[in-house]
């Protein structure tokens, strides 16, 4: 859904969001409701609104009698996040094995062909919008739109790390590789393996992520 779709309060929300998530506003940093309603042209009530639903989030802490604080991703929560993708995503190629269409197919393997492309050129902003397309492709595969959500809530929380594994040659030839490995099994409607793969896919990220180093990522 664009922006054009939300109310007023769901557009700050989202837009204060999508702030603390790409790192504008840093870890700690107070998030005054003035100073918010200013940039975004609005008044206090709906950045207040905002605020307490990014509390429940987790993305924000509120203090009585001193204000908002941004929480941010941590690299505790990065870790988390990928360990239980690690398991949706499984689980969403293993549904999406026995479901997905000869149309998706085909779209999966044309971005594959097209991270191939783009990498020999090193643009990377276009792989990361791949990337982000061939999920989508596959969450909605799986024929659950409730798992779709999930996953779907789950990747956007990570994108400022992938932005940047992403931007690495030599991970963004082992995640295509992956990737082609993956809608292979789908080809073959084999859910267990296509299962495996989509996990390993995952935890691979993770340790990709340690082997870089956890300041690079999150600074």
């Amino acid at each position: 859904m664009g922006e054009e779709g939300y109310s007023l309060s769901g557009r700050v929300f989202h837009t204060i969001r999508e702030n603390i998530l790409s790192g504008k506003y840093k870890c700690d940093e107070e998030l005054k409701e003035k100073t918010l309603g200013d940039e975004l042209g609005v008044s206090r009530t709906p950045v207040r609104e905002a605020l307490r639903q990014l509390e429940l989030e987790g993305l924000v802490r509120i203090i009585p009698n001193r204000g908002a604080f941004v929480e941010g991703i941590t690299k505790e929560d990065v870790k988390d996040i990928y360990e239980i993708r690690a398991r949706l995503e499984g689980l969403c190629a293993k549904w999406a094995a026995d479901r997905i269409t000869k149309d998706q197919i085909a779209e999966l393997e044309e971005n594959i062909f097209l991270v191939e492309f783009h990498a020999k050129k090193e643009n990377y902003a276009q792989i990361l919008e791949l990337d982000n397309k061939f999920h989508e492709v596959l969450y909605e595969a799986s024929g659950s739109k409730m798992l779709k959500h999930e996953l779907s809530a789950f990747h956007h929380y990570v994108e400022r790390v992938r932005k940047i594994t992403l931007s690495m040659p030599d991970r963004v030839v082992k995640s295509n590789d992956e990737h082609k490995k993956i809608v292979e099994a789908l080809k073959q409607h084999n859910a267990k393996e296509a299962e495996l793969l989509a996990t390993s896919h995952m935890l691979n990220t993770i340790e990709n992520m340690d082997n870089y180093g956890w300041d690079n990522l999150l600074k």
